[in-house]
C-alpha cells in the first residue's frame, strides 16, 4: 500500500449495464479523496470497464458459485487489508467482516428508483447522483480514432441485448438506418458503425448492405467494452436496445435512443439529458402481465414500429448540436 493513501475496496455489479450506471460513484470519489487507491469487484463480463480507473490496485473477478462460496474467497482475498472505506452495491455483509474505518452497503430503497439514483444512495448523495463514468487511457483513445477516422458523422447501432424479449428486430434497425442515412435523411451520406459481442455477428450481417462498405464501421466481436465507448465518443447519434451497450453509450455523451419493451425505462432508461426511451403502445406493465417472469423465448418488442424510432432519432438530432 502506498503511504498516506486511503485504500477503498469497491464492490460493484456482474452486469454490464448496472456496473456503468454505479460508475460514477469512482469519479466521485476520486474528486474528494485525490489519495484514493482502488480495488474493485467485479463480475467477469463487467470486470474491463474498470481497467483503466485511476489509482488502481487492483481488479478482482467476482465469479458465483452455486454454494455461495464465491464470498468466502473474496473474504479471503482481501481479509488481510485495513480499507479506509468499503463501498458495498451488492448489499452483502461482508464489509461487516472486514476490517475498515467506513463503509456504505446497499440497501433496498423503500420505493422503485432509477439505478443511477440508487447507486447514489449509497454513499448518501442520491440529491446530486453522479452521471456514469469510465475511464479510458490514451492508448484507447488513439485506438478508437483511428478505427472511427473517416469523413461524416457516424449513427451507432447495437441491435442485441442479452434476451430475445428486448431485442428489436435487426431488420427494423436496417429500416430505421436506411430513412436516416439516405438522401432524404437527417444524416445523408453518413456512416454506420455496429456494435455488438462475437455472438452477433451473424444477426446483424444484413447490416452491411445498408451503406457502401467505405461508410460501414464494423466492431461486432473485435472490440473490448473500453474501445467501444471511446469509439462512441466519435458517434453522432447512437440507437440500440436496452442493453449494456446503450448505458456505455449514454455514458460516453453520445445521443441515445435506447428502445424498450420488457424493461421498466424509470429504472433502466439511459442516463443524460440528450438521451430518450421509445416503446411501442404497451407500458412496462402491459408487457409484464403477458409475461411475469421474464422467461418466455418471445420477442416483446414486435409492437415498436420504425417510424417511432425514426421520428425520436430526428427529435433528438434536431435538438443536440454534436460534430463528429
Amino acid at each position: 500500500m502506498t503511504p498516506g493513501s486511503f485504500p477503498i475496496l469497491f464492490i460493484t455489479a456482474t452486469r454490464i449495464g448496472d456496473a456503468v450506471l454505479s460508475s460514477g460513484l469512482i469519479r466521485k470519489l476520486l474528486a474528494e479523496i485525490p489519495s484514493a487507491r482502488f480495488t474493485i469487484v467485479a463480475g467477469p463480463v463487467a470486470a474491463p470497464l474498470f481497467l483503466d480507473v485511476p489509482n488502481l490496485d487492483q481488479i478482482i473477478v467476482f465469479e458465483k458459485a452455486k454454494d455461495g462460496r464465491h464470498w468466502f474467497r473474496l473474504w479471503r482475498q482481501v481479509r488481510k487489508r485495513r480499507w479506509g472505506l468499503v463501498v458495498d452495491l451488492r448489499g452483502s455483509a461482508i464489509s461487516g467482516f472486514l476490517k475498515r474505518d467506513r463503509r456504505a452497503v446497499f440497501k433496498r430503497p423503500p420505493t422503485p428508483m432509477h439505478k443511477v439514483v440508487e447507486a447514489a444512495r449509497v454513499l448518501q448523495i442520491e440529491d446530486d447522483p453522479p452521471a456514469p463514468h469510465l475511464y479510458t487511457s490514451p492508448e484507447t483513445e488513439e485506438m478508437a480514432a483511428g478505427l472511427t477516422a473517416g469523413e461524416g458523422p457516424i449513427l451507432a447501432l447495437a441491435p442485441s441485448a442479452n434476451w430475445v424479449g428486448k431485442t428489436w428486430p435487426v431488420e427494423r434497425f436496417a429500416q430505421t438506418a436506411i430513412q436516416l442515412l439516405g438522401d432524404d435523411g437527417p444524416l445523408a451520406g453518413a456512416r454506420l458503425m455496429v456494435l455488438g459481442g462475437p455472438e452477433d455477428a451473424q444477426a446483424t450481417q444484413s447490416l452491411r448492405n445498408v451503406v457502401p462498405k467505405s461508410r460501414f464501421i464494423d466492431l461486432v466481436g473485435k472490440v473490448d467494452l473500453l474501445t467501444a465507448y471511446a469509439c462512441l465518443k466519435h458517434a453522432r447519434l447512437f440507437i440500440g436496445n436496452d442493453s449494456g451497450l446503450m448505458h456505455i453509450a449514454a455514458a460516453a455523451g453520445v445521443p441515445t435512443v435506447g428502445l424498450f419493451g420488457p424493461s421498466d425505462e424509470n429504472l433502466y432508461g439511459p442516463w443524460g439529458a440528450d438521451t430518450r426511451v421509445v416503446r411501442g403502445p404497451r407500458d412496462f406493465a402491459a408487457i409484464q402481465a403477458v409475461d411475469p417472469g421474464f422467461q418466455q423465448a418471445l420477442c416483446h418488442m414486435m409492437d415498436l414500429p420504425v417510424d417511432t424510432v425514426v421520428a425520436t432519432a430526428r427529435e433528438l438530432l434536431a435538438t443536440t448540436a454534436r460534430t463528429g
